[in-house]
């Protein structure tokens, strides 16, 4: 089993590594995608200790659409440092979580696009598939990977929130569609509608962790290991066995990310 999206880099991770990886290791999970802020010089700093601690994990690189403002005067600016990011980073496998965020606003919503275009960019050059954050953005995402389609590179919406219409038009798209612990939410239906819609060769399955930890553990400082509940949880709704979830979803981040 493979969490696809967690933030393992993080300051909420810097006391306890080494346990948090052995509780993974013991949950079951082979691997994990690990994101990366570029803008962020701490995080990229611990991303190394986390290689070192968990040899298994990949990265995936790249300008969160909050950090976006930081790069309104030159978007290109943002390529330049990523690109600068990817030179240290020999297991990274994507860009990202880069794309579009229109709850919180942090950044200016034209700045927001043209960051993301950049990057879709560098994916395209780098030849590398990339992780997607959409907020409240819907229209204005599918607009920018529409007039990215030649991108060819393939890409995850990660946590994904929408509702079945949104996943359908993400898979028509070519997109993977990625779910977290909130799924397990007691009121999250329409998500689980849309676990039981995307088809298994394009699920993949997150903890986006440190964030929205899963039933039973709500509340509480989410990690890797806890990916188990997500799995648990689409497999109940496929009438699917655990283990074949785990395979599938493991098949598909090796196929999309080739680590």
């Amino acid at each position: 089993m493979i969490d696809s999206h967690c933030h393992l880099a993080g300051e909420e991770f810097a006391a306890d590594l080494p346990a948090v990886v052995e509780r993974a290791r013991a949950a079951g999970l082979t691997g994990a995608l690990v994101i990366v802020g570029a803008n962020e010089d701490r995080e990229c700093e611990r991303a190394g200790l986390v290689e070192t601690a968990w040899p298994d994990v990949r990265l995936s690189i790249g300008v969160h659409p909050h950090a976006a403002g930081g790069f309104a005067a030159d978007p290109e600016a943002a390529v330049r440092l990523v690109e600068r990011r990817l030179q240290g980073a020999a297991t990274c496998r994507a860009i990202g979580e880069i794309g579009l965020d229109y709850h919180y606003d942090f950044a200016p919503r034209d700045v927001q696009q043209a960051v993301f275009r950049v990057q879709l960019g560098l994916a395209r050059r780098r030849g590398l598939p990339f992780v997607l954050h959409t907020r409240e953005a819907e229209e204005d995402t599918f607009r920018i990977l529409a007039e990215d389609a030649d991108a060819g590179v393939g890409g995850v919406f990660h946590c994904f929130t929408g509702d079945r219409a949104m996943a359908r038009r993400a898979l028509d798209a070519g997109f993977h569609v990625s779910l977290a612990g909130i799924v397990t939410f007691p009121r999250a239906e329409a998500l689980r509608e849309v676990a039981r819609l995307v088809p298994i060769d394009r699920l993949l399955i997150e903890t986006d962790s440190p964030f929205l930890s899963p039933v039973p553990h709500r509340g509480t400082r989410n990690e890797p290991a806890r990916v188990v509940h997500v799995a648990e949880a689409i497999a109940r709704l496929r009438g699917a066995s655990v283990e074949d979830l785990a395979s599938a979803t493991t098949e598909n981040f090796r196929r999309l990310f080739k680590p």
